[in-house]
């Protein structure tokens, strides 16, 4: 089993900048690749950015050059930077980690950003 926590959520203002942190716990040794994942009212959940045990990442496309996906392995803790936030980033951000024993979730943290 993997447990993630997130933290860092909260209410910004349009072209601010917060970071999230997902803190693994369990048996991490068996992850593979962690994302972050958000969801926005009324829309689908997508994806935002993975990042590989060796460090490799991936971004969509409307994140690359605002957002940053890094990893702590001494404190098995991912981060999200966001920079030059958008209202359109609203949403719920949660944090997916894929190991040879399953998917695991996080609880989400809410990101809000007023224009």
């Amino acid at each position: 089993q993997v447990q993630l926590v997130e933290s860092g959520g909260g209410l910004v203002q349009a072209g601010g900048s917060l970071r999230l942190s997902c803190a693994a716990s369990g048996s991490i040794f068996s992850i593979n690749v962690m994302a972050w994942y958000r969801q926005a009212p009324g829309k689908q959940r997508e994806l935002v950015a993975t990042i590989t045990r060796g460090g490799s990442t991936n971004y969509k496309d409307s994140m690359k050059g605002r957002f940053t996906i890094s990893r702590d392995n001494a404190k098995n803790t991912v981060y999200l930077q966001m920079n030059s936030l958008k209202p359109e980033d609203t949403a719920v951000y949660s944090c997916y980690a894929d190991s040879y024993r399953g998917s695991y979730w996080g609880q989400g943290t809410q990101v809000t950003v007023s224009s």
